[in-house]
């Protein structure tokens, strides 16, 4: 066998080589981006018709995610806003708009405490696909129902739910970070038991004495968290 035809296959090994291992790296970034973004990674790539958009936007979310000063809450103020929670869920008996509203700017409030840019739904919600990516459609769908309600169209279900999206960004965001929680038995930390999906979320009813007038479930309704 002549050397230029070693050469000539040498190459082509490499190439081949090279072929499959960039193959691999693709692969593998697209599955790291999808298991960081959750459901934002879907809704980037029905965004711009396709994968490659769509990485490249999300690795840009990272990019810029990275010049942030992110600063986790001390325990003290994360419970002052729990109290504040705890209020503006109690407000919603007698003003289910308002309390829509209001959970909406302590959300907002937080989110800046954390380090995270305050101005502009979508600029908020890039920001926050990073690390909350698993938890960003609640929001979405929350300041959605928040719209919907400013125009008068969200019925008072719909505002209820609206809680729920808020709230569970709201935990996520006060959440203790796992590296500094130690895990129970099945490797579950307290906070991440606190803001499971699953979890069951009460929406006050009427207070006692006061007449049901339909805008708010009963007192032992329960709804579970989308």
């Amino acid at each position: 066998m002549s050397t230029a035809v070693m050469v000539v296959i040498a190459v082509i090994i490499i190439a081949a080589v090279a072929a499959v291992a960039f193959l691999a790296w693709k692969q593998a970034r697209t599955r790291r981006l999808r298991k960081r973004f959750g459901p934002e990674y879907d809704r980037a790539v029905e965004q711009h018709g396709g994968r490659t958009g769509a990485e490249r936007e999300l690795l840009d979310r990272e990019r810029r995610h990275r010049d942030l000063e992110l600063r986790d809450l001390d325990p003290r103020r994360r419970e002052e806003y729990r109290e504040q929670w705890v209020a503006v869920q109690e407000r919603f008996v007698d003003a289910p708009e308002a309390a829509v509203e209001q959970a909406d700017r302590l959300v907002t409030v937080v989110m800046g405490e954390r380090g995270y840019p305050t101005s502009g739904f979508e600029e908020k919600a890039a920001h926050l696909s990073v690390e909350h990516g698993r938890t960003l459609d609640h929001y979405r769908r929350g300041h959605d129902i928040g719209g919907r309600a400013a125009d008068g169209k969200a019925s008072t279900e719909d505002l209820r739910q609206a809680m729920v999206h808020y709230r569970a960004l709201f935990e996520e965001l006060l959440s203790v970070p796992v590296q500094r929680t130690a895990p129970d038995e099945r490797g579950t930390t307290p906070d991440e038991r606190r803001t499971t999906p699953d979890e069951e979320v009460r929406v006050p009813g009427p207070r006692a004495g006061e007449p049901d007038d339909g805008r708010t479930g009963r007192d032992d309704e329960r709804t579970t968290r989308s």
